[in-house]
């Protein structure tokens, strides 16, 4: 019976910590989202009422706009440390990897299904053991020390060498973009995961590449969206920063 209370409980608390993560969002935040679903919304529309006007199929346009609205409320959430971040990250993660398979941007597509996926459990996991005491919704951030920084750039170069090698033996489109990106993510990642707030100094660079991708491969959905994700990436890191200064002064 103590556990049937308990997990009730914890399922009341869940639900609590999301709702006070929708309410702590700003307004031109709420405006980011009501543009991101108009635009994805619209995209369906035009798919819908003329099939030829677009050269992506039906079923891809309805992909993207839920991979649009899941993905904006993810990185909303993240830039304020919300733990609730990841129920929408996990479903932006498994439909993105759909629209990266079809256009074969293979590297991307890989860091998303083999790397993003098990790592968004983990992180979600990892960050639930660490909540603020007053704020249960919030992680504790972190930050990283002088050889901490040198060893993630080390990474980052060593790991889009390798992977550009691979890209272009398969024949991935935008081989170099797209191998930095699968770089920087997996650092930009494993910051997440140990909840340091430079994870987002990468995330601002992965989102520039993003949207340089984005115009080349010019799609106004997910230009839109990772324009949006540039924005609150930048907004993110100031957050994260200010939350380690006061909530988490020991950096542990």
């Amino acid at each position: 019976m103590d556990g049937l209370k308990l997990r009730f409980k914890k399922r009341v608390d869940s639900i609590k910590n999301l709702k006070n993560s929708f309410k702590e969002l700003k307004w031109y935040e709420i405006i980011m989202i009501i543009i991101m679903v108009f635009i994805a919304g619209l995209a369906v529309y035009k798919a819908i009422a003329n099939p030829t006007s677009t050269t992506s199929p039906l079923w891809l346009t309805l992909v993207n706009f839920v991979s649009a609205v899941c993905g904006i409320i993810c990185i909303f959430f993240c830039a304020k440390a919300n733990v609730s971040n990841f129920i929408f990250g996990l479903v932006n993660t498994v439909v993105y990897a759909i629209y990266l398979l079809y256009y074969k941007i293979y590297g991307t597509f890989c860091l998303e299904v083999l790397f993003y996926l098990p790592m968004n459990i983990a992180s979600w996991i990892n960050w639930a053991r660490h909540r603020d005491k007053k704020m249960p919704e919030k992680t504790m951030a972190k930050h990283l020390t002088i050889k901490q920084h040198i060893i993630s750039v080390i990474g980052v170069l060593v790991t889009t060498f390798v992977t550009y090698e691979i890209l272009v033996r398969v024949g991935g489109t935008v081989a170099f973009l797209d191998a930095l990106t699968v770089a920087i993510g997996i650092i930009a990642t494993i910051l997440e995961l140990y909840r340091y707030a430079e994870q987002y100094i990468w995330w601002i660079i992965t989102d520039i590449i993003a949207v340089i991708m984005y115009i080349v491969h010019f799609d106004t959905v997910y230009l839109t969206k990772k324009t949006i994700y540039l924005i609150m990436a930048i907004i993110g890191l100031r957050n994260w920063i200010k939350l380690n200064k006061e909530r988490n002064k020991k950096n542990v």
